[in-house]
């Protein structure tokens, strides 16, 4: 499936009217899905995703979607607006999962790009059989490929009450969760796979962000095992900590293996505060990067004015160089700013203030980029590195931006700063065209800018403290008028002598050279005033071989360049001395490696080393950079880099003195200076160079063809000092031409030039005339035309081209009008004088000419044919000369008559036809074949002529041409001629005058030629076309040229590049020196060709002084070139070298062979083995010439090449595996041929390679002359023939053995390599049979015993080590990459054979197969009476198939690859081997990255057919295929042939019963004197009973092995114990465990895992082997946990009753981590009054035990929907918790205590002796297993704990609990049972209900005793008091009542 999220766009182009209603199409193979539109939007957003159901179909490497942006239109089609093309190699590689695509280009339908942008995101999930593409793997320059690991290990004081912890990992947009977990200090060690973030998961709201920690991958250089992250709130760094998380994290790059993380819980330190990784988030800082944008430069025209156009059109000005509206923009940290736009001004000022405020730690890439996003002019980069500092790069380390203080913090640190400096803008030529720009790109900076384009001058500073108002300011006036002073220019100085033009490849049209530096010299650039900028037209001349060159002879062009620039000549010079220093060191470092190479005598190299030391010390003391103090210019930055240089220089004056005292090891400290190097080039990087480069361009009539860029800094004078001179000032420097935006990378050159530059000062202009070689002459020029009209020369066939014109014939000139520039004078008339570099013929440099011409006839359809008008043309069609008027030129003669070409699409009279279409008066195409509509034919006639002996003097003595000095052409833009010719039409010839300095003497006057020599009033051409017609043209003029003789010897070569079908090449050599060029024989079918030949130049001329030429010759060019017979030759690479001058040829300087590298596009290609010499030609004779070989070619001669040695190479040429089908045909009968300085031996024909692969003939002897001297010897070529029917034998595979140096040996002092199985040493011996002593022994002792205490986890292993058994030795690798033993190729190794061609620098062609085979090198004595030494492979082992039973033992895999979206996988072994496969995909194991397999699998096999062992890992899926995590080769071949006994490692002691049961076929004893015949030394003899053995001159003794060792009942006898003994001093291998790294098939590269495992292989004819060992995994015990809650006390009183009381219903709840859902709690103690509560109730956990690794095993499933149950191993622990209990809401959290039982806190045994300090000193303490503190150990234990609660950030006491806990095994419950609760059995002991007081009772349920402790107690006296109110009311009433009535009876008295 493949998914678009289609996100948004921005920057949309509006409407005429309105805004667009934007809708998004995305376009996959055909299929085309939409988006919905957005409604008058110019920036909409989507976020809408399209799927593509890929069909089962994986993408390929060329995939790519099409997203096109449309307008809706509801009635019509919708109008296109833009779209993008976005490839999938990235996706389709496997390399990433999903593809951001941020701010992709629209471009339009003509692909300009139309200045929006649109966002997606790309995800790709590949069908599950897909099978990846190795072809669509990323190479190494592209982005690299990284895995990326989590382990969550476990969280400490995470914030808040009852908490539910979960980890969520984000990495890269991806989110990966671990489990839920409860409390503050939660167990996870749980792997996913980078910002960390803590959340409390709650089920009814959202998860709340508890803390955050942000980690980037430039953060994590490779790994952070267990370390502690502090949390903090990202949102409020001031916070604090949020707690701790403990995490490791692996970033694992290509090739990189993961680190073993080591969980010894001995080792695991838990002291967070020195284990603590601080975030990012606590220490970021905002920071302000304020640049001020002051104005720019020189910007070129970049719009198109029709006003300006039509202004011009009727005679108006036109002022195209403001067709420009610029704006800069801004980008950093993918933040972005721009300043306003200035219309029509091409030198703006904007003078704003941009702020850029960004978190440094946050910047992804470290650079600004300016560029416009309408049309870019340029963009450049600025880069942090280089103008910001830490100060810790002094000492060689890695810095990025230093804010962790103020920049006077650091002595030599300092913030971001820059400037004010022009910054220099580069890409595309500046002239502008309406068409679209081919070289666009380079103003984006992609690839080097072309062009000078400009420049901008900025100012950068830093703002640590406070936040900008605006993004964009004004900048002050006070700012403006310092920025002044950075402006002030001066006035430079340039010229550049141009001594040779070669290498061009085709002569086309004249080629002239254009040298500017900025805008001054672009001689198509109006806005500079007019220089002598450009060299003169010359055609180029055939230099007789393959080339073309320039024929500038002794007359050299000069061009003179005066400029203005700012004076930064503090700047340049430091760069200029720190280059001097590192050139110095470089030379010194190449020729202390070459002497290293080529193994030069030890006092040799000592000598090179101590000069190379104290050279560069003495350097640093004697030249130092410039001081400051007196430049007034200087800027914030110089001051810094100052100080930066030299505290570094100091810094690597002190390393050296250093190094040169201590007497270091040489090849350690060749990596500490090559470090040394690096830092000098470093620091000779100048951020703030606002000197232009000087570009020198190629030109090919008006088009620019080619360029190079020169830093003005290495052409540079500097006054100061020599050594601050630029490295090429005023010297002769060799360029390399290249065209822009190379597609092929430089493998092909446009040109060669030599040219001499000298830039400096006007004021220090006297100098140059130090520099300059030569005489320079200077000349105005022009041309006077004249046509033929009437047979008669004269001007009216002129037309409109003037009379007097410049070399184009265009524009016009007169010589009245050339006036001389100030300080210049006329010397002498204008004489003609003709320009002979333009009237070169056509067969110059040529041996052998075609001429040739075309016979042309008409007709009208149907007619008959007849002469055409023009009977004879050329090949254009335009008039030429009849056959007959073709004159052989002296020294040619003819070869052949006149004849027509058949050799092309004609008939068989050679005639091609064609049709003739008016306007045009002749066909534009031709065919072979005649139809009646033809109306026009020709055919071409040819005549081939060539050179006559001793032709050259009769060319010199030639017709000089006319005597007049005309030149003649048929028409005026055609190439001239000397001889006047009957199709001429057009003659023209040269006038010049010579111009003198009036009041300088010297070259230096060159400088003052200003301007134009005049002005043509009457021209109104533009000034581009005036600036090359009227500037004088420079020369230098040398008044002697030398004559040289040049030998290039040409040895061989090595590791070519293969660019043909069978894997090989057909190299030769292309030699070019100046102007001549050679070429050596082609060598066929090799990648490391021997040529053995001279290229000798007879006669080189050369102009200038020899002894200037001894200290710079030019450079000798190598190019190789791969021969085809079909098409053109390819090239290999290119190479060059410089040769040894010889002034004196009778100096005995013998050049020496060196290999120089063969690049080939950039890329390193090969090496050739090459050296030259270059001879004065004088009055003494030359050396002798070389010995030829043939009639042509010369040898290299004695004493250069190099000394050789009859030597013998002897090949075990064992057999052939894993071959490939060749033509889809397999390979049957392979020979191998072995090549190697030109000689070859071929091995014997495997006759069935399926029954046997190995050779019969195993040993073969090659005898071959080879260099003494390692440097020179040839490498050794392995070819694999294949015999095929009818004769046919093609190469199937090939393989360079490069270095033969590590198979030489002394063949008298070296063992005969014998394989360490031998099947004619046969002993049988019977298996072994179990010890039922062992059975019981099991019980308490396993293999896993052994295993842990071999690798120091002694707490896990038992009594084993008391009982004196053996360990074995763990490996963290791989068996074979153990240094002892040699890759287990000490036998035989394998080598890789390749096939097919080499293209598109892809380094590692197709791997088809292997060779299995071994090489020993030795001498052999000249003397043919000397016997021969002896054989090195002899008494080989059979080469027949062998049947072996192969064990491996899978114990466990460590951190696999998670394949399942829970970061884990279900992983399980899958064990292939031959056509064998072993499948346990029943025995997965479940969620999990660190199974324990714990499986021995056995199988028979038949070796060599079946040798590769395969073990892969495959994830188990229900629904979907399993998923491959990742698979390891084994080579069993290797380890059985060995000499080292990796068959079966040797264990410790020689046991025959027991847990170490001896399990090899042979015994010691045997093994030992087998061992002895391999050393070729006695059988061991043994005396004593065997407690004395005798080998190898030594005697040995039973009791010196076993002393002070535990004596047990399972060792077998003495003899052969003590033979065990010896042989482990043997270096065999031991019994052992070897780590096996996973790779798959997606990522080659990058470990996906490792395991632990082994592997015994047991040859059959040797008999049974042992019993295999039981490594089934430790199963758990069950154990149970009883906690008896007795009392608590002091707990907090959390509410308040209705009578207004304190009060808490208590109870208590407890469960075990990993068993939450057998959560247990007490009943309730009601009404708690003071914080008591009594229980006596038991919690009753049961749990599975791993006692050996004292951890928990938990099974449970993660979800209600996962299949397999999960397996966790966490420690055991205990959670306590206070709680009070509510009817009507939800209960109310009181306090809590977790308990480590393996690091029990101590109880108190009194309540008042529980506080809080009894938790702090557990914080505190190390995590170390203490017995007396585990309660597996105290079985139980009584006592107090303390619960908190955290409030404000605080643990507070919340009370505190009475309990009992117990242990008890599975048995020991059955024995003793006790219910929860207090349920039945309740017992042991038994639990009575607890005595509570009355008044704990539950309100509602008892009215009563509510009333009675509830009402009663409290209301007592109320209620008293109240009874007896109410009785004294009820007394008043009735008083009140009955006393009227008393009354009035008393008044009354009835009664009397």
């Amino acid at each position: 499936m493949l998914r678009v999220v289609v996100e948004s766009a921005s920057g949309l182009a509006k409407k005429k009217l309105g805004n667009p209603d934007p809708v998004t199409s995305v376009v996959f193979k055909g299929e085309t899905k939409k988006t919905r539109s957005i409604s008058s939007e110019i920036n909409p957003v989507w976020k809408e995703t399209l799927e593509f159901d890929l069909k089962g179909s994986p993408l390929d490497s060329s995939s790519f979607i099409d997203v096109i942006v449309k307008d809706f239109e509801t009635l019509g089609k919708d109008k296109f607006i833009g779209s993008a093309k976005v490839y999938l190699k990235d996706l389709a590689s496997g390399q990433v999962k999903s593809l951001p695509s941020k701010n992709v280009p629209l471009v339009s339908e003509s692909g300009q790009n139309i200045g929006a942008t649109i966002d997606l995101i790309i995800g790709y999930e590949p069908p599950a059989n897909a099978v990846p593409n190795p072809n669509d793997q990323q190479d190494g320059s592209g982005a690299e490929n990284a895995g990326m690991l989590f382990r969550i290990i476990e969280g400490r004081q995470l914030p808040g009450n009852n908490i539910k912890p979960v980890v969520k990992v984000n990495v890269c947009g991806e989110t990966h969760r671990t489990r839920i977990k409860r409390g503050n200090n939660p167990f996870f060690d749980e792997c996913c796979s980078l910002s960390l973030q803590v959340y409390n998961s709650s089920s009814l709201r959202a998860d709340s962000l508890m803390g955050e920690f942000k980690v980037f991958k430039s953060t994590v250089t490779h790994c952070i095992m267990r370390k502690w992250l502090l949390l903090n709130d990202p949102d409020d760094s001031s916070s604090g900590a949020k707690g701790y998380l403990k995490v490791s994290m692996f970033v694992v790059g290509t090739g990189d293996d993961p680190p073993v993380e080591k969980r010894d819980r001995d080792m695991d330190s838990d002291d967070v505060e020195s284990n603590l990784l601080l975030p990012a988030g606590v220490t970021l800082r905002w920071v302000t990067l304020q640049l001020k944008v002051f104005r720019a430069e020189d910007i070129p025209q970049m719009d198109d004015s029709i006003t300006q156009s039509l202004k011009a059109a009727f005679g108006g000005g036109s002022n195209t160089k403001n067709l420009v509206d610029p704006f800069v923009e801004v980008w950093f940290a993918g933040k972005k700013l721009s300043t306003k736009i200035i219309e029509k001004n091409a030198n703006p000022e904007w003078n704003q203030l941009l702020n850029l405020q960004v978190k440094v730690m946050d910047v992804p890439v470290r650079r600004l980029d300016r560029l416009t996003r309408n049309d870019a002019i340029s963009t450049m980069y600025l880069d942090l590195d280089k103008i910001a500092s830490s100060g810790d790069e002094v000492e060689g380390m890695n810095y990025y931006l230093f804010l962790a203080g103020e920049a006077g913090d650091s002595e030599v640190g300092f913030l971001p700063v820059f400037g004010p400096s022009y910054i220099n803008l580069y890409g595309s030529p500046r002239e502008f065209s309406g068409l679209p720009d081919p070289y666009e790109d380079l103003n984006y900076g992609k690839g080097e800018g072309a062009a000078y384009r400009g420049r901008v001058l900025i100012e950068l500073s830093t703002k640590l403290e406070g936040k900008a108002d605006t993004d964009v300011d004004v900048i002050s006036n006070d700012d403006i008028l310092v920025a002044q002073k950075y402006q002030r220019k001066r006035k430079y100085c340039l010229s550049a002598v141009f001594h040779s033009a070669t290498m061009i490849k085709e002569p086309g049209e004249p080629i002239q050279f254009e040298v500017s530096i900025g805008n001054y010299g672009n001689k198509l650039d109006s806005t500079c005033k007019p220089l002598a900028s450009t060299t003169q037209y010359s055609c180029a001349v055939f230099d007789g071989n393959h080339y073309y060159y320039l024929p500038w002879a002794d007359t050299k062009p000069v061009v003179a360049i005066t400029s203005y620039w700012e004076d930064i000549s503090h700047r340049l010079y430091s760069v200029n001395i720190i280059i001097y220093i590192a050139n110095r060191l470089q030379a010194n470092i190449t020729e202390l490696k070459t002497a290293v190479q080529a193994k030069a005598p030890d006092t040799t190299v000592i000598e090179i080393w101590h000069k190379l030391i104290s050279q560069l010390i003495d350097d640093i003391n004697s030249y130092r950079l410039p001081e400051l103090e007196t430049e007034p210019n200087l800027t914030a930055l110089d001051i810094q880099i100052k100080k930066l240089r030299d505290k570094a220089l100091k810094s690597i004056r002190g390393a050296a003195e250093n190094l040169l005292q201590d007497g270091a090891d040489i090849k350690e400290g060749m990596d500490v200076i090559d470090s040394w190097l690096d830092k000098l080039n470093q620091l000779a990087e100048e951020p703030q160079n606002s000197m232009p480069d000087v570009i020198i361009w190629m030109l090919r009539g008006e088009k620019r063809l080619a360029y190079c860029r020169v830093p003005a800094h290495q052409v540079l004078y500097s006054p100061y000092s020599e050594q601050a001179c630029g490295q090429y000032c005023g010297k002769i420097q060799t360029i390399f031409l290249q065209y822009p935006m190379d597609k092929h990378k430089g493998s092909k050159i446009p040109a060669q030039i030599r040219v001499n530059m000298w830039l400096g000062l006007s004021t220090l202009e006297q100098k140059f005339n130090a520099f300059a070689e030569g005489t320079f002459n200077v000349y105005a020029e022009l041309y006077e035309n004249q046509a033929k009209v009437l047979g008669k020369w004269g001007t009216t066939g002129l037309l409109n081209h003037p009379k007097f014109s410049d070399v184009t014939g265009e524009v016009k000139l007169k010589q009245e009008y050339f006036i001389p520039p100030g300080g210049w004078q006329w010397e002498g008339d204008w004489v003609v004088d003709p320009e002979k570099s333009l009237l070169t013929e056509a067969d110059a440099g040529h041996s052998e000419f075609l001429d040739e011409v075309y016979e042309n006839q008409i007709r009208f359809p149907g007619g008959e044919w007849k002469g055409a008008p023009e009977p004879y043309t050329d090949v254009n069609g335009e008039k030429a000369r009849q056959p007959e008027e073709f004159e052989c030129p002296p020294g040619w003669q003819w070869v052949d008559e006149w004849t027509f070409d058949d050799k092309r699409a004609v008939d068989e009279r050679g005639w091609e036809y064609g049709v003739t279409i008016p306007p045009d008066d002749k066909p534009k195409s031709w065919v072979a074949a005649e139809k009646m509509y033809h109306v026009h034919r020709r055919r071409r006639k040819i005549r081939r002529r060539k050179k006559v002996a001793g032709g050259a003097a009769a060319t010199e003595r030639k017709d000089a041409g006319d005597p007049e000095g005309w030149e003649f052409s048929s028409l005026i833009s055609w190439k001239f001629h000397r001889k006047e010719r009957s199709s001429d039409t057009i003659r023209r010839r040269r006038w010049r005058r010579k111009m003198a300095p009036s009041d300088r003497v010297g070259a230096s006057a060159i400088f003052k030629l200003e301007g134009a020599l005049g002005d043509d009033k009457g021209s109104k051409s533009d000034a581009t076309k005036l600036f090359g017609a009227s500037t004088p043209n420079v020369s230098c003029t040398f008044d002697r040229c030398y004559s040289y003789h040049l030998r290039v010897y040409v040895y061989q070569a090595r590791n070519l590049i293969a660019l043909d079908t069978d894997s090989f090449s057909d190299p030769y050599v292309h030699v070019s020196y100046l102007h001549m060029s050679n070429t050596t024989e082609i060598v066929k079918s090799t990648l490391n060709p021997t040529w053995d030949q001279t290229v000798i130049f007879n006669s080189v001329e050369v102009c200038g002084d020899p002894q200037t030429l001894s200290r710079n010759p030019p450079q000798i060019v190598l190019e190789v070139f791969d021969s085809d017979q079909v098409g053109k030759d390819e090239p290999l690479g290119r190479s060059k070298c410089l040769p040894i001058v010889k002034l004196n040829p009778a100096a005995d300087t013998t050049p020496k062979l060196t290999w120089c590298p063969v690049i080939h596009m950039g890329k390193p290609a090969g090496d050739i083995l090459v050296s030259a010499e270059l001879i004065l030609r004088t009055q003494t004779d030359l050396p002798i010439v070389p010995p030829k070989r043939g009639d042509m070619l010369y040898m290299v001669p004695q004493g250069v090449r190099p000394v050789v040695q009859l030597t013998a190479i002897e090949i075990l040429a064992w057999g052939l595996r894993n071959m490939k089908t060749y033509q889809l045909v397999p390979i049957t009968s392979p020979s191998l041929v072995v090549e190697c300085g030109g000689e070859r031996v071929q091995s014997a024909v495997i006759k069935n390679m399926k029954k046997n692969p190995n050779f019969s003939g195993n040993v073969l002897l090659l005898k071959v002359l080879l260099p003494k001297e390692e440097i020179y010897t040839p490498p050794i070529v392995l070819k694999v023939i294949d015999h095929r029917p009818f004769g046919r034998k093609p190469v199937v595979g090939q393989c360079t053995i490069d270095s033969l140096e590590e198979y030489r040996c002394d063949p008298y002092g070296s063992v005969a390599e014998v394989a360490m199985v031998n099947s004619t040493f046969i002993y049988y011996y019977k298996s072994y049979i179990y010890n039922t002593f062992f059975l019981q022994e099991t019980e308490t002792i396993d293999w896993w015993s052994k295993f842990y205490a071999s690798i120091g986890e002694h707490e896990k292993c038992g009594p084993y080590l008391q009982k004196g058994y053996d360990t074995l030795k763990v490996f963290n690798r791989e068996l074979e990459d153990v240094a002892e033993y040699k890759e287990l190729t000490d036998f035989c190794k394998t080598f890789k054979l390749y096939r097919g061609q080499n293209e598109n620098g892809d380094d590692d062609p197709t791997v088809v197969g292997e060779f299995k085979g071994a090489f020993k090198v030795y001498p052999l004595s000249d003397d043919p009476a000397v016997p021969s030494p002896p054989r090195q492979f002899r008494e080989l082992p059979d080469s027949g198939p062998q049947e072996c039973v192969v064990r491996i033992y899978v114990i466990r895999g460590n951190d696999l690859q998670p394949k399942d979206n829970n970061g884990l996988c279900d992983p399980y072994i899958k064990i292939s081997l031959g056509k064998k496969t072993i499948d346990d995909r029943d025995n997965y194991l479940p969620n999990t990255i660190n199974p324990v397999f714990g499986r021995m699998f056995e199988l028979s096999c038949f070796l060599p057919q079946d040798k590769d062992l395969k073990i892969s890992v495959y994830d188990f899926d229900l629904l979907t295929c399993d998923e491959k995590v990742g698979e390891t080769v084994i080579d069993l071949e290797n380890r059985l042939l060995s000499r080292f006994g990796s068959y079966c490692g040797l264990p410790q002691t020689y046991c025959i019963s027991g847990p170490n049961q001896w399990r090899d076929q042979l015994k010691p004893s045997q093994i030992l004197q087998h061992h002895a015949r391999l050393k070729g030394v006695p059988p061991p003899r043994t005396e004593d009973n065997g407690n004395t053995l005798y080998f190898n001159g030594q005697e040995h003794h039973l009791s010196d092995f076993e002393v002070n060792k535990e004596i047990h009942q399972h060792l077998g006898p003495a003899s052969e114990r003590i033979a065990l003994h010896v042989l482990r001093t043997q270096g065999l291998v031991p019994e052992h465990v070897e780590t096996r790294t996973l790779y798959s098939t997606f990522q080659p590269t990058i470990s996906q895992g490792s395991l632990h495992m082994w592997v015994d292989i047991f040859p059959k004819s040797l008999g049974l082997p042992g019993p295999p060992f039981d490594i089934s995994p430790r199963k758990p015990k069950t154990y149970v946990l009883r906690v008896i809650i007795w009392n608590t006390t002091n707990v907090i009183l959390d509410e308040t009753s209705i009578t207004g009381e304190r009060m808490s219903d208590i109870y208590v709840k407890g469960w075990m981590p990993g068993k939450e859902e057998d959560k247990q709690k007490t009943d309730v103690h009601y009404r708690s009054l003071d914080g008591d509560g009594n229980f006596n109730w038991r919690f009753v956990f049961e749990f599975e035990y791993l006692p050996a690794e004292q951890l928990c095993l938990v099974s449970k499933k993660a979800h209600f929907w996962s299949l397999d149950k999960t397996e966790f191993r966490i420690p055991p622990q205990l959670i306590i918790q206070i709680w009070d209990n509510d009817k009507f809401s939800l209960d109310d959290y009181l306090g809590t205590v977790e308990l480590d039982l393996h690091n029990l806190i101590s109880p108190a045994k009194i309540s008042e002796a529980c506080n809080m300090k009894m938790l702090e000193n557990v914080m505190k303490s190390q995590r170390k297993f203490d017995q007396s503190k585990s309660l597996f150990a105290q079985k139980s234990v009584r006592g107090w704990w303390p619960c908190y609660t955290e409030k404000d950030g605080k643990k507070e006491l919340a009370g505190k609990v009475e309990m009992t806990l117990e242990i008890v095994n599975e048995k020991e419950a059955e024995e003793r049972p006790a219910g929860k609760g207090r349920e039945e059995p309740n017992m042991n002991p038994k639990l009575n209900p607890p005595n509570r007081p009355e008044t704990s009772f539950f309100w509602f349920t008892n009215p009563c005793k509510t009333l009675k402790f509830i009402v009663w107690r409290r209301f007592k006296w109320i209620f008293i008091g109240l009874i007896l109110l109410i009785l004294l009311l009820l007394f008043v009433g009735i008083l009140l009542y009955s006393l009227p009535n008393y009354i009035s009876m008393k008044i009354v008295k009835p009664l009397q």
